[in-house]
């Protein structure tokens, strides 16, 4: 539907959207409650951004070991702040590999129904 709507104007982008489909939609392969994490990079650029800061404001006057214990310590206070992972029970089955269609786990029985 959205090729047949949008080809004529927009060829281009229909076409690189088209070829990246899948990358595009793989966060759709995790459990509903990770996309929201998935789709987001702000937990890392929030990290960065305030060690970017700090170190930017010393200008060089600190040693590299200095500088990267520096950096530890802004992100070992930073963890303190993060928020938990929706969902983080289903973790151990996202790393043993079990399936998940739209958000939703994929059983044996419900595939056979489905056929």
């Amino acid at each position: 539907i959205f090729v047949k709507k949008y080809a004529a104007k927009h060829a281009k982008a229909v076409q690189c959207l088209s070829k990246d489909r899948y990358a595009l939609l793989a966060f759709y392969a995790f459990p509903a409650e990770h996309w929201e994490h998935v789709r987001t990079t702000n937990p890392i650029e929030s990290v960065f951004a305030t060690v970017r800061h700090r170190t930017f404001r010393t200008k060089g006057a600190l040693s590299q070991e200095t500088a990267k214990l520096m950096v530890f310590k802004l992100i070992t206070a930073a963890a303190k702040t993060w928020r938990r992972l929706q969902g983080e029970n289903l973790l151990p089955k996202v790393i043993r590999g079990v399936t998940f269609r739209d958000g939703i786990e994929v059983t044996e029985a419900a595939s056979q129904n489905a056929a």
